[in-house]
């Protein structure tokens, strides 16, 4: 597979599995920001300079073709490791913690002042 083919292999998987938007690898990529480990990120991000540099002949010779090799296999396996809907089921029970915790904290504020000034 060419790399352009493993690159819209790979944006089309992060849309599916990180729900990610954009147009392109590179835009995909930078969607996905904290959402990929920092190694993978670091994968992606030579996945990215290597697109950049097979737009030009000559630069194109400048491609390590093993390390990007190794670098779209990480990349793709971290991306089918995840499930999206264990990911989505994760950030609806943080947001859902979150606010738990502010009413915690909130109704501790109100039974605070209600005793401070006399009315428990």
């Amino acid at each position: 597979m060419d790399l352009r083919a493993q690159s819209d292999h790979l944006a089309r998987l992060m849309g599916e599995r990180l729900d990610v938007t954009g147009n392109g690898f590179e835009a995909r990529l930078a969607h996905a920001g904290k959402r990929l480990p920092r190694h993978i990120r670091a994968d992606g991000r030579l996945v990215a300079e290597a697109l950049a540099l097979a737009e030009h002949p000559k630069l194109s010779r400048q491609i390590d073709q093993r390390r990007l090799k190794r670098a779209c296999k990480r990349l793709e396996r971290h991306l089918l490791s995840v499930d999206p809907w264990e990911r989505r089921k994760a950030v609806l029970l943080n947001w859902l913690a979150g606010i738990a915790f502010a009413l915690l904290v909130v109704g501790g504020i109100a039974l605070w002042l209600m005793h401070r000034r006399g009315l428990l």
